[in-house]
């Protein structure tokens, strides 16, 4: 069950569960530290879409919601 506690000053959301949110972490590297493969899913913080090529430039902050999902691909 994801915990329903608000975030506090140095912590985040992943997919509705509350962690760590230490200075410097990049969407890459929360993906990593939690094996998350990051070729199967898509990424969005705070309800922006951050494509792979971009995550590990995307810096993390306290506070921040990070949701992975199945990308659908099709026409």
């Amino acid at each position: 069950m994801p915990d329903t506690l608000p975030p506090t000053a140095a912590q985040l959301r992943l997919n509705g569960c509350i962690l760590p949110c230490p200075p410097g972490l990049t969407l890459q590297a929360l993906l990593q530290a939690k094996g998350i493969d990051g070729l199967e899913v898509a990424t969005a913080v705070n309800g922006q879409f951050v494509p792979r090529a971009l995550r590990a430039e995307r810096a993390l902050q306290a506070g921040d919601t990070v949701l992975t999902f199945q990308a659908i691909v099709g026409g």
